[in-house]
Protein backbone atom coordinates (compact mmCIF):
# COMPACT_ATOMS: atom_id res chain seq x y z
CA UNK A 1 0.00 0.00 0.00
CA UNK A 2 1.20 3.55 -0.76
CA UNK A 3 -0.45 6.65 0.62
CA UNK A 4 0.21 10.02 -0.90
CA UNK A 5 -0.99 13.14 1.46
CA UNK A 6 -2.01 15.13 -1.36
CA UNK A 7 -4.45 12.31 -2.36
CA UNK A 8 -5.71 12.02 1.41
CA UNK A 9 -6.31 15.80 0.90
CA UNK A 10 -8.23 15.06 -2.32
CA UNK A 11 -10.11 12.56 -0.49
CA UNK A 12 -11.10 15.34 2.88
CA UNK A 13 -12.42 17.80 0.11
CA UNK A 14 -14.60 15.40 -2.41
CA UNK A 15 -16.22 13.60 1.11
CA UNK A 16 -16.72 17.42 2.69
CA UNK A 17 -20.43 16.42 3.01
CA UNK A 18 -19.44 14.15 5.61
CA UNK A 19 -18.03 16.65 7.65
CA UNK A 20 -14.48 16.03 9.30
CA UNK A 21 -12.86 13.54 8.40
CA UNK A 22 -9.25 11.52 9.61
CA UNK A 23 -6.96 9.73 7.96
CA UNK A 24 -4.29 7.80 9.60
CA UNK A 25 -1.33 6.07 8.17
CA UNK A 26 -1.47 2.44 8.20
CA UNK A 27 0.32 -0.51 6.33
CA UNK A 28 2.00 2.07 3.80
CA UNK A 29 -1.74 3.31 3.03
CA UNK A 30 -3.96 5.40 5.31
CA UNK A 31 -7.30 4.39 6.91
CA UNK A 32 -10.25 7.31 6.68
CA UNK A 33 -12.19 7.59 9.61
CA UNK A 34 -15.78 8.70 10.11
CA UNK A 35 -17.38 9.07 13.67
CA UNK A 36 -14.43 7.13 14.97
CA UNK A 37 -14.96 4.48 12.74
CA UNK A 38 -13.02 3.04 9.47
CA UNK A 39 -14.89 3.32 6.50
CA UNK A 40 -12.35 3.76 3.80
CA UNK A 41 -8.66 2.62 3.01
CA UNK A 42 -6.54 4.78 0.75
CA UNK A 43 -4.02 2.97 -1.51
CA UNK A 44 -2.08 4.21 -4.45
CA UNK A 45 -4.65 6.68 -5.53
CA UNK A 46 -7.41 4.28 -4.86
CA UNK A 47 -10.78 4.37 -2.55
CA UNK A 48 -11.45 1.88 -1.28
CA UNK A 49 -14.91 1.84 0.93
CA UNK A 50 -15.72 -0.82 3.25
CA UNK A 51 -18.20 -3.38 2.42
CA UNK A 52 -20.47 -6.02 3.77
CA UNK A 53 -23.15 -8.42 2.73
CA UNK A 54 -25.66 -5.29 2.27
CA UNK A 55 -23.76 -2.65 0.22
CA UNK A 56 -21.18 -5.06 -1.42
CA UNK A 57 -23.25 -6.24 -4.32
CA UNK A 58 -24.61 -2.63 -4.85
CA UNK A 59 -20.71 -1.80 -5.34
CA UNK A 60 -20.41 -4.94 -7.21
CA UNK A 61 -23.52 -3.91 -9.21
CA UNK A 62 -21.98 -0.18 -9.87
CA UNK A 63 -18.67 -1.56 -11.22
CA UNK A 64 -16.43 -1.23 -7.70
CA UNK A 65 -14.09 -3.68 -8.02
CA UNK A 66 -13.01 -6.16 -4.59
CA UNK A 67 -9.71 -5.40 -2.25
CA UNK A 68 -7.45 -7.96 -2.99
CA UNK A 69 -3.54 -8.15 -2.35
CA UNK A 70 -1.06 -11.66 -3.17
CA UNK A 71 -0.01 -13.75 0.58
CA UNK A 72 3.26 -15.05 0.71
CA UNK A 73 2.51 -18.13 -0.40
CA UNK A 74 1.09 -17.15 -3.66
CA UNK A 75 -2.80 -17.15 -3.20
CA UNK A 76 -5.22 -14.04 -3.33
CA UNK A 77 -6.49 -12.63 -0.04
CA UNK A 78 -9.98 -10.45 -0.54
CA UNK A 79 -10.77 -7.89 1.83
CA UNK A 80 -14.38 -6.60 2.98
CA UNK A 81 -13.80 -2.93 0.89
CA UNK A 82 -14.60 -2.07 -3.12
CA UNK A 83 -13.42 0.75 -4.70
CA UNK A 84 -15.06 3.78 -5.21
CA UNK A 85 -17.15 3.71 -8.67
CA UNK A 86 -15.90 5.16 -11.34
CA UNK A 87 -19.00 7.68 -11.94
CA UNK A 88 -18.53 9.12 -8.29
CA UNK A 89 -14.85 10.11 -8.83
CA UNK A 90 -15.91 13.11 -10.58
CA UNK A 91 -19.06 13.65 -8.41
CA UNK A 92 -18.90 14.44 -4.95
CA UNK A 93 -22.63 13.85 -3.52
CA UNK A 94 -22.22 10.38 -5.58
CA UNK A 95 -19.11 9.58 -3.87
CA UNK A 96 -20.36 11.30 -0.04
CA UNK A 97 -23.59 8.73 -0.66
CA UNK A 98 -21.21 5.73 -1.41
CA UNK A 99 -19.11 6.75 1.92
CA UNK A 100 -22.07 6.99 3.68
CA UNK A 101 -23.11 3.76 2.79
CA UNK A 102 -19.99 2.35 4.14
CA UNK A 103 -19.99 4.17 7.46
CA UNK A 104 -23.32 2.21 7.75
CA UNK A 105 -21.63 -1.39 7.52
CA UNK A 106 -19.03 -0.16 9.08
CA UNK A 107 -21.79 0.38 11.99
CA UNK A 108 -23.07 -2.71 11.64
CA UNK A 109 -19.81 -4.37 12.18
CA UNK A 110 -19.33 -2.21 15.78
CA UNK A 111 -22.58 -3.33 16.69
CA UNK A 112 -22.00 -6.82 15.79
CA UNK A 113 -19.07 -7.17 17.87
CA UNK A 114 -19.19 -8.79 21.60
CA UNK A 115 -18.03 -5.97 24.03
CA UNK A 116 -14.45 -7.10 25.59
CA UNK A 117 -14.69 -7.32 29.23
CA UNK A 118 -12.46 -5.52 31.44
CA UNK A 119 -9.27 -6.83 32.75
CA UNK A 120 -9.26 -7.54 36.42
CA UNK A 121 -7.42 -5.20 38.29
CA UNK A 122 -4.35 -6.42 40.70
Amino acid sequence: MAYDPDFGEWVREHFAALGPLEIKRMFGGAAVYAHGLIFALLDDGVVWLKADDINAPVLDAAGARQFTFPTKDGKEMTMAYWSLPESALDDPDEAADWARQSIDAALRKAAARKPRKAKPKP
